[in-house]
C-alpha cells in the first residue's frame, strides 16, 4: 500500500469515486454532489484558504487500486485556541482494513505535525460545521443534506488509533404528523401576544438585512462557545445562494424585540431525497431529474440547519414563537412529514432541552474525535459546555 497526494485530474476523480467502493451496497448512503466536495479544496471558492491550508491523499493498494482517502487541513483562526495547536482531518474513507485506516491517519498526522500542529480533530470539514462533520456512531438511517454518513466499522478505527471523544452531536427527528405538546403552544401563545415581539420569515428582496440580523444574533449567541470566531457575512451569503434552487423563504424565520433581532431558525428541505437519484453529478440530464423530483414533491423531510437565540432572550420561549409561525407554514405543505433537528453538541444543554420540549425523538449521534500527538500530553478533556443561563455572564 502507498499514499499518493491528490494533484492530477485522475487522482481527484479517484478521491471522489472512493465512495462508490465503500457504499456500493448501502441503501441509505447519499453521494454528495462531486462539485460540493471539490469546492472545499478549491482556494478560489473556499474562503477558509484565506487563513488556512488543506491537502488530500488517496491510498493505493499493490494493484494500483484506490482503497482509501483522507484530507488534512489547518484553520489558523482556530488552531491556536486550544492547549495544543490543533488541525483537522476529514473526508476519510477506507476499506475494512485497520492497517489501511492507520496509514491514512498517520498521513494526516504527519502533514499536520510538519506545520506545527500537536493534535487533530476529526472527522471534520475545512469549512463550517454544518457540513461533513463528525463520525456517525448511532442511527445509520437516511442522512440529511450535509450530514456525515459512514460505515459502523469506522468507529473502531478511530478509537483503536487513539482518538478520544471530544464532543457528541445529537440529531433528533420530529414527526409532523403528531401534535406538539400542549404546554409548548401555551408558551408560544404567550410570547406572540406580547406586542414588543415580532416574527417574520426571510425574503430575497431584503436578504442583506436578514444576513445582517443573522450575524448580529449569531455573534451574540455563540460567543460563549469554545474557541468562538465571529460569523463572516459572506459565509451566510454564499450558503443562501447555493441553496436558492431548493430553499423555501418561509422556512427561515427571525424573531425581533422592538425591531431588534434576537433569534433565528434556518430550515431547508432535505435535498438529499433528490440527490440520492443523481449519483453526485449535475449534468443536463440530472438537472432535468432534479426539477422533476422537486415538482413531484419527492422531498418530504426538512432539516433545521441552525437555530440561535441571543442570550438575554433565552429561556423565555422565543423559540416557541418561531415554531408557532412555522407550524402555519408546514400545515400548508402536508407532504412534509418529518423534520430533522440537527445537530446539537453535548456542550449545548439548552438546545438539547428545546428538542425534548417539542417532542422530538433521538435519531443520530455523531462524535467529533480528538487525537493528541504526544503520548505524555494525551488526555480525555471534553469540549467546554455552554452555561445553562448565559444571560448571567457579562459581555467581554
Amino acid at each position: 500500500m502507498k499514499i499518493v497526494k491528490v494533484t492530477t485530474k485522475k487522482q481527484k476523480k479517484q478521491f471522489l469515486n472512493m465512495v462508490s467502493l465503500i457504499y456500493k451496497n448501502d441503501q441509505h448512503y447519499v453521494r454528495p454532489l462531486d462539485d460540493s466536495i471539490e469546492e472545499v479544496f478549491d482556494p478560489k471558492r473556499n474562503e477558509f484558504f484565506n487563513y488556512g491550508e488543506a491537502e488530500r491523499f488517496i491510498l493505493i493498494d499493490d494493484k494500483e487500486v484506490p482503497i482509501g482517502r483522507i484530507a488534512a487541513f489547518i484553520n489558523k483562526k482556530k488552531a491556536f485556541g486550544f492547549d495544543q495547536p490543533t488541525g483537522g482531518m476529514g473526508f476519510f474513507e477506507s476499506i475494512n482494513d485497520q492497517n489501511a485506516a492507520f496509514l491514512l491517519f498517520d498521513t494526516a498526522k504527519n502533514w499536520l505535525k510538519e506545520r506545527g500542529m500537536e493534535a487533530m480533530d476529526g472527522p471534520i470539514n475545512f469549512g463550517e460545521n454544518d457540513n461533513f462533520w463528525g463520525l456517525l456512531t448511532d442511527g445509520f438511517t437516511h442522512p440529511g443534506l450535509g450530514m456525515q454518513y459512514n460505515p459502523p466499522y469506522y468507529k473502531d478505527f478511530f478509537e483503536n488509533y487513539g482518538f478520544v471523544n471530544y464532543f457528541e452531536q445529537v440529531s433528533n427527528h420530529l414527526d409532523l404528523t403528531k401534535p406538539f405538546p400542549e404546554r409548548f403552544w401555551k408558551i408560544a401563545e404567550r410570547i406572540i401576544n406580547k406586542p414588543e415581539y415580532s416574527f417574520k420569515h426571510f425574503n430575497w428582496k431584503d436578504s442583506e438585512q436578514f444576513i445582517a440580523d443573522f450575524v448580529k444574533v449569531y455573534d451574540d449567541a455563540w460567543r460563549f462557545h469554545e474557541n468562538f470566531t465571529p460569523m463572516n457575512p459572506d459565509t451566510l451569503r454564499k450558503t443562501l445562494k447555493d441553496s436558492k434552487s431548493f430553499m423555501l423563504e418561509q422556512m427561515i424565520w427571525f424573531a425581533y424585540h422592538n425591531n431588534d433581532p434576537i433569534a433565528f431558525l434556518i430550515m431547508f428541505p432535505d435535498i438529499n431525497q433528490i440527490l440520492k437519484h443523481l449519483n453526485g453529478k449535475l449534468h443536463l440530464l440530472n438537472k432535468i431529474r432534479f426539477l422533476y423530483h422537486k415538482l413531484t414533491k419527492t422531498m418530504t423531510r426538512s432539516r433545521i440547519v441552525i437555530m440561535g437565540v441571543a442570550p438575554h432572550y433565552q429561556r423565555i420561549g422565543i423559540e416557541s414563537g418561531i415554531f408557532w409561525h412555522l407550524r402555519d407554514v408546514m400545515s400548508k405543505m402536508p407532504h412534509y412529514t418529518e423534520v430533522e433537528l440537527s445537530w446539537v453538541g453535548d456542550f449545548n444543554p439548552r438546545m438539547r432541552a428545546l428538542h425534548e420540549s417539542v417532542g422530538a425523538t433521538f435519531a443520530k449521534r455523531h462524535i467529533t474525535f480528538r487525537y493528541i500527538f504526544d503520548d505524555q500530553k494525551r488526555n480525555e478533556k471534553r469540549a467546554t459546555a455552554i452555561p445553562l443561563d448565559p444571560r448571567t455572564l457579562k459581555k467581554e
